[in-house]
């Protein structure tokens, strides 16, 4: 939440000449609703099962980068799906740069708490150590600069990764 997933997943899909698919927005266009008015609708289970669905779909497809939300990892067929089928790659932003990031962000339902430093350090919690179990490749950008954020994964998926045909996606995965 707040770490550039979107934007750094677009431009690491474009430098490498993939697709990219941001998982709450394949969400949303699928069920006609905002990630918010589904957790208003159904509740954090009602979005999460959609979640698991539309990303069980996802990593079938071959050659692809996919941006999940911070929660997508507190599934464990979630991140059996993640680790079978795609390399996983952690950025990690400081609560401090998710605050300055999500400052005017008032649509997140998971951020909706009085506290909002508070709530991202209990995330913090309980998903740190759900993609440290599972991330390929953990990397926090040096810069804020998000094109040099994207130049800094390109090389180290370039020294990393290897395309093949069993990884069906580059998840990018983020949290602090």
């Amino acid at each position: 939440m707040g770490a550039g997933k979107t934007t750094i997943g677009r431009r690491v899909a474009d430098a490498l000449g993939l697709p990219f698919f941001d998982l709450d927005h394949v969400i949303e266009e699928r069920n006609g609703a905002t990630v918010a008015l589904i957790f208003e609708l159904e509740g954090e289970i009602g979005f999460r099962k959609r979640e698991s669905d539309a990303l069980k779909e996802l990593s079938a497809h071959h050659g692809i980068v996919l941006a999940t939300g911070g929660g997508a990892v507190l599934d464990a067929d979630n991140r059996n799906l993640l680790t079978q089928h795609g390399f996983v790659v952690w950025l990690r932003a400081s609560v401090d740069q998710q605050l300055a990031r999500l400052a005017r962000d008032r649509k997140r339902p998971l951020l909706a708490a009085p506290d909002r430093r508070e709530r991202l350090e209990q995330l913090a919690i309980v998903r740190n150590p759900l993609y440290a179990g599972i991330a390929d490749l953990a990397l926090q950008p040096d810069s804020e600069c998000v094109p040099q954020a994207a130049r800094e994964l390109v090389l180290e998926l370039e020294q990393h990764w290897q395309r093949d045909e069993s990884e069906s996606l580059i998840h990018l995965g983020v949290h602090r």
